[in-house]
């Protein structure tokens, strides 16, 4: 059985390598080919070969991230063990991080220092700006919550599960996720705090964000909006559907997000046209993830998204041509799950149920479903 499934792998590898080398010949000894459009197929097995051929090369998070969405997109365990490398690295960071909450000036020497690794950019110093009134917040919520939310997700407590839990219920995010400022900043990241900490059971805060949220960008207002924040707006629409999801675990209610899928809908023009080609793959994933695999836009998205395939990087570069993996993974494994959504989306991995993985899990983690004494 197993040499059958390893000749099928391979058999499927060298597949998909033979129509990314047809793909390069094209590009290369046709000067017209980039007038002849690829099909999706195409597109979306080039940038898996390439991916997949490079995967070792990647950080561990970033393999974790790849894994994750291959899993839940094809149920394969091959997957698993990217899951399992992202596990280890944010055991040991949840080890360090949640094991010492109660130490004097931890909470905000660690705030700090991740409020001084954000960047220069613009952004980054909206975010810095934004952050000031709530110096902690993102201690609790890109950190801690950030953490212990994929280890749940993956099956597990892991080390301090108690203690970070009662720091997390005795933190407000509410203050925070709720200030205009902090949505302008980044809409996408307190949605997802937002949804964590429901999945944590630490608190309730997702209605309350999208009452800020709609505050914060009313539709009446999208012509005051520069690229920069209707792209940021967009990617908050886009992560209350991923996250009420589990990020690609379950279908979820095309009735309860209406307000966003309308919303895609009636600005699709504007979005192919100034969205970033992650936020386009997004808006249209959004759709499938409600259960609407008909919609126009779908299809819309889908001919930008296999338009924007660059044939010489074998992949979709940045806005501005960049073709560095590490930082394009999102990109293109987002383009991947676009151009070829499943019939089934898969739960988990859930990694101690797992042949490939159960007996390598880190030793500072329990399945969800096992109580122990030392957590």
């Amino acid at each position: 059985m197993l040499a059958t499934r390893k000749s099928k792998s391979l058999s499927c590898l060298i597949g998909l390598s033979f129509i990314v080398s047809s793909v390069s010949a094209f590009a290369a000894d046709d000067p017209k080919s980039t007038a002849t459009p690829l099909t999706h197929q195409q597109v979306r097995s080039a940038i898996q070969v390439n991916l997949e051929q490079n995967m070792y090369s990647l950080p561990p998070r970033i393999q974790g991230h790849y894994g994750l969405r291959m899993y839940r997109m094809t149920g394969d365990e091959k997957y698993t063990n990217a899951a399992l490398i992202d596990l280890i690295t944010i055991t040991e960071r949840q080890n360090y991080f949640a094991c010492n909450i109660d130490k004097p000036k931890f909470i905000e020497q660690q705030a700090n220092e991740a409020i001084s690794v954000l960047g220069k950019g613009p952004r980054a110093k909206a975010r810095k700006k934004a952050l000031k009134p709530f110096p902690e917040f993102i201690f609790y919520s890109d950190i801690l919550l950030r953490y212990a939310s994929r280890t749940d997700e993956l099956g597990f407590m892991g080390p301090c599960h108690q203690k970070m839990v009662t720091a997390l219920k005795a933190y407000d995010l509410k203050p925070a996720l709720t200030d205009p400022k902090m949505i302008k900043a980044w809409a996408a990241q307190l949605i997802n705090y937002a949804y964590w900490a429901e999945q944590l059971e630490v608190g309730n805060y997702v209605d309350d964000y999208k009452q800020a949220f709609i505050a914060a960008y009313p539709n009446d207002k999208d012509s005051e909006l520069d690229k920069r924040q209707f792209r940021n707006k967009l990617y908050g629409m886009t992560h209350f559907i991923f996250a009420a999801s589990g990020y690609y675990q379950q279908e979820v209610s095309a009735k309860e997000f209406k307000w966003i899928l309308d919303y895609f809908d009636d600005n699709i023009d504007r979005i192919l046209t100034d969205a970033t080609d992650d936020i386009i793959s997004e808006v249209g994933i959004s759709f499938y993830l409600t259960g609407l695999r008909d919609h126009p836009v779908i299809k819309k998205t889908q001919n930008h998204i296999a338009a924007s395939f660059n044939p010489e990087y074998q992949l979709i570069p940045s806005p501005r041509g960049n073709p560095d993996m590490v930082m394009g993974e999102h990109r293109n494994v987002l383009a991947m799950m676009l151009l070829d959504w499943p019939e089934t989306l898969h739960k988990g991995p859930y990694l101690a149920e797992t042949k490939a993985t159960k007996k390598y899990l880190p030793v500072q983690v329990t399945p969800k479903n096992v109580t122990s004494k030392n957590k």
